[in-house]
């Protein structure tokens, strides 16, 4: 099994509405800015629906 891919991991924490700042990877890191980059792109998705009314 592979080890867990932290932009995947994100994406899956914005989901279940798991704030940013929950990102368990240190700050400063490549993980922690690929876990950043995978919340912010479910999240991002998740604010322009609302703004649209869906």
């Amino acid at each position: 099994m592979s080890d867990p891919d932290p932009f995947e991991q994100g994406q899956r924490a914005a989901r279940k509405n798991i704030p940013a700042e929950a990102n368990p990877y240190r700050d400063g890191t490549e993980e922690h800015a690929l876990w950043a980059a995978g919340h912010e792109r479910v999240a991002g998705q998740a604010e322009a629906g609302e703004s649209e009314g869906s």
